[in-house]
């Protein structure tokens, strides 16, 4: 919990309730419920997901996570799917989780070469 408040600005709300399982953290509009990874007993849980994806609403608040992220230490992967991008990085868990915006900032033109009169 603390790191998900650290790392990614949740806030920790209803604590106290139901002793303290699950955790449910508040991410703006979002809510996440985290339970212990053991299953009864000592044995790791077989459920896992393959990863958690949060979604921004703008490049810069893209931008500005990446930052974020950098100044806390967390090493990311960036991927330009071309209909969006997303930087992926693990908790310390190992639980995969994403940042994506699906606001991209505008392709720059490329230089095309120009003709001998100036036409391209």
């Amino acid at each position: 919990m603390a790191w998900y408040v650290r790392v990614l600005g949740c806030v920790h709300v209803f604590p106290g309730q139901w002793a303290g399982i699950p955790l449910f953290l508040r991410l703006g509009a979002t809510f996440i419920a985290l339970f212990p990874s053991k299953g009864p007993g000592s044995e790791p849980s077989a459920v896992r997901l393959d990863h958690l994806a949060f979604r921004v609403a703008t490049h810069p608040d893209f931008e500005n996570a990446q930052e974020e992220l950098r100044r806390q230490g967390v090493p990311f992967e960036f991927q330009d799917h071309e209909i969006s991008h997303s930087i992926y990085f693990a908790d310390p868990d190992g639980h995969k989780l994403e940042i994506t915006t699906y606001d991209l900032p505008p392709k720059r033109a490329k230089n095309k070469p120009v003709g001998p009169t100036g036409t391209t």
